[in-house]
């Protein structure tokens, strides 16, 4: 008995780590939402955002920006797996993740976001196959006439079967009415994706224990600043992608550099302005929107100025005045935004603003969730959270920095993989879905 109390004593509370804790606040109160419920809402965001650049070209026919639709499409579905990542890190018991999506009903957020989860997945992956269905057929036909196969190749010639799910039929009409399908699909996807982020704020924004998240702009807000973070992911992304590309070209190392009609280097870097632009044209309208909900929610609370509004000045106006209005709507929102409208506005400019752009929208949801727990329940104390750096345990390396690194580098190494077989840039031009 006596050892099981020293257990117990020498046993650290969930949060006790990063937490550190100024005047009066309850025993009990700690940050328990860190570092991984920020990257939550984060990279539910960067999902959805990408499936509404995808969209541009899909549903509403933007011609120019195919290739980076087609590319943000299979990025979007490289991120779906990691939406729920962080969330399978920060559960003490993440084995039991699973009951949500067995037990479904809708008198509970956290069920419907599993069963609007679901849907966006299918969704999204059957749009990647009806663009890709033409591809699978005539890859697997290929491999299928060759005469000396080796295993890797028969392992392909098998992946690639399995993903025609039979339907060998790649007649022009039989495409055409893919085409049809697909656009179908992605007009359908749009409002799932609004609505599979939206579910965030709305986590936050029904919270009414809490008077910075009770809100309801919230759902909106998240949904806007989403859009704006997976705009500027997917072009970041192909920049980089197209830059690398561009070098194989050049190089002649990759496999398809050394073809005949392999693109040259010339040709993906016009290809590479072109879609940019015009991608940067829709991320500042996107911008607008989000910073007009975040500066209107702020106003609407300063002006109604409610029991809470004492402290919620004291922590937005004082304690994270600098993450605020420094580092959240300066640096990530309004040095971007004047990078992208001044004129003469390059890719090496655009790109360096969607880097900020990104920056700012996760110092938005850092914010949210931190400042919301920053004070206590009683409004006379205040708590502030320590950012675990070196890990000396598995707690600290879920819920530090390391953890959140994992985070955002899986969706890369996911993208890596699924480009093998599903590729985003193909060298056929496919009649337009529409």
């Amino acid at each position: 008995m006596v050892e099981q109390v020293a257990q117990h004593a020498a046993m650290v509370v969930h949060g006790e780590a990063w937490t550190i804790k100024e005047l009066f606040t309850l025993p009990n109160e700690y940050i328990y939402w860190s570092i991984q419920i920020v990257m939550y809402p984060f990279m539910t965001g960067l999902v959805a955002g990408a499936f509404v650049l995808s969209s541009l070209y899909h549903v509403f026919g933007v011609e120019k920006l195919k290739e980076i639709a087609r590319f943000s499409l299979v990025f979007s579905f490289a991120l779906l797996p990691v939406a729920m990542m962080p969330l399978m890190l920060h559960l003490q018991q993440p084995f039991r993740g699973i009951h949500v999506l067995m037990t479904p009903h809708f008198t509970s957020a956290i069920s419907a976001f599993g069963i609007v989860f679901l849907t966006y997945a299918s969704i999204v992956a059957t749009e990647i196959w009806l663009v890709y269905r033409k591809y699978f057929v005539e890859t697997a036909q290929g491999l299928m006439a060759m005469q000396n196969r080796s295993n890797i190749d028969s392992f392909r010639m098998m992946v690639f079967q399995a993903l025609t799910l039979g339907a060998w039929d790649i007649s022009e009409e039989a495409v055409e009415k893919d085409h049809k399908a697909c656009k179908i699909m992605a007009g359908i996807g749009i409002p799932v994706a609004c609505f599979l982020h939206g579910y965030a704020g709305f986590i936050f924004g029904s919270v009414k224990a809490n008077a910075l998240w009770m809100t309801p702009l919230m759902p909106v807000i998240f949904i806007c600043s989403a859009v704006v973070s997976g705009v500027a992911l997917c072009i970041l992304t192909y920049v980089i992608v197209q830059e690398i590309r561009k070098y194989l070209a050049r190089s002649k190392m990759a496999r398809w550099a050394r073809e005949a009609d392999a693109p040259k280097a010339e040709e993906l870097e016009a290809v590479k302005h072109t879609e940019v632009m015009i991608s940067s044209n829709y991320l500042l309208y996107f911008m607008i929107a989000a910073m007009t909900l975040e500066i209107l929610d702020l106003i609407f609370r300063g002006y109604t100025q409610v029991k809470s509004w004492d402290i919620l000045r004291e922590v937005i106006m004082e304690r994270d005045f600098t993450k605020i209005f420094i580092l959240q709507y300066t640096i990530g929102n309004l040095v971007p935004f004047i990078m992208m409208i001044l004129p003469g506005r390059t890719v090496r400019r655009t790109t360096i603003a969607t880097v900020l752009v990104l920056f700012g929208v996760f110092m938005m949801r850092y914010n949210v969730v931190i400042g919301g727990q920053a004070f206590s329940l009683s409004f006379s104390g205040f708590m502030d959270y320590h950012l675990p750096i070196i890990p000396h345990d598995l707690e600290t390396f879920k819920e530090g920095l390391f953890g959140a690194l994992t985070v955002i580098a899986t969706p890369f190494i996911l993208f890596y993989f699924i480009n093998m077989f599903i590729p985003a840039f193909l060298k056929e031009e496919e009649k337009a879905p529409h």
